[in-house]
């Protein structure tokens, strides 16, 4: 069994773990360590049933069931299925999930603190997992923009990646949009936060689920947006997850700035996901 640095920025890898170790409470310790200092954590190969991801996500807080019913999975509620596979001419999952720069669920006021993917059906040559830093991405900004988003609000939407359903069929733009205000209600969040495992400040937000920064013109916006994008392209400073069969993936959601790539034609890929919230 080994633990190691993923890079000097973000993640550590435990190989060699079974189920079994990680119920000794001394390793789990150990995990939930690394995760708070670490922002990410990957656990190589680790087999699982679905109750066993359940089992190990109530020990970091309380699975919620997503929010879409028909994605859930259909014995376990609490896991979300991303997948291109069909079977029976039926969907087994949602496909195309997260494949852009984003903290999970910025659009909500009180996100969930962990996301936690469980690689059941994964392909090494295609379909990685993009990670990034939101401390690191803070250190890299530079200080006049520290400067102009100390104590700065965004403002957090899911406007720009709500995907339109068979109910929203013959609605306008204009109706549409109105609809997503009154389902999907603008939140507010601040721009620089403290992380409480480091205690180091990170950057809270991103193009894709964001309005806009409180205060800042529209050039201003893009100019944030496009810095932050930048950012994010420095791939001296993102860690591709290169999934093996069975891999667990444990990340902090406000930390934690990911993105889903492409799978190759033809090629299957399914991942069980769990959001975390924290125990009331």
């Amino acid at each position: 069994m080994k633990i190691s640095e993923i890079t000097p920025f973000i993640g550590a890898e435990f190989t060699g773990f079974t189920y079994e170790d990680l119920q000794q409470q001394d390793v789990f310790d150990q995990l939930t360590d690394r995760l708070a200092r670490h922002q990410l954590v990957v656990v190589r190969g680790l087999e699982l049933t679905p109750e066993q991801q359940i089992a190990l996500a109530k020990r970091l807080g309380r699975p919620v069931p997503f929010v879409i019913g028909k994605y859930r999975h259909p014995v376990h509620p609490e896991i979300m299925i991303s997948s291109n596979e069909v079977r029976d001419d039926k969907p087994v999952g949602v496909a195309r999930v997260g494949n852009f720069w984003h903290q999970d669920s910025t659009f909500v006021a009180d996100p969930a603190p962990y996301t936690m993917l469980h690689g059941v059906n994964v392909p090494s040559t295609s379909g990685h997992t993009l990670y990034a830093s939101a401390l690191d991405i803070y250190d890299r900004l530079p200080q006049e923009w520290k400067d102009k988003l100390a104590g700065r609000t965004g403002v957090h939407t899911v406007a720009k990646r709500l995907r339109i359903r068979s109910e929203h069929v013959g609605l306008s733009v204009a109706e549409f949009r109105a609809l997503i205000d009154i389902e999907h209600p603008k939140v507010r969040h601040p721009m620089v936060q403290t992380d409480e495992g480091t205690g180091r400040p990170y950057l809270y937000g991103s193009r894709e689920y964001m309005d806009s920064v409180e205060g800042f013109d529209h050039n201003e916006n893009e100019e944030f947006f496009s810095l932050v994008d930048g950012l994010l392209a420095d791939e001296d400073h993102v860690h591709t997850h290169r999934w093996t069969p069975h891999d667990l993936v444990i990340w902090k959601t406000r930390t934690t700035f990911h993105q889903a790539t492409e799978v190759e034609p033809g090629v299957p890929r399914t991942v069980h996901r769990i959001s975390i919230e924290a125990d009331a």
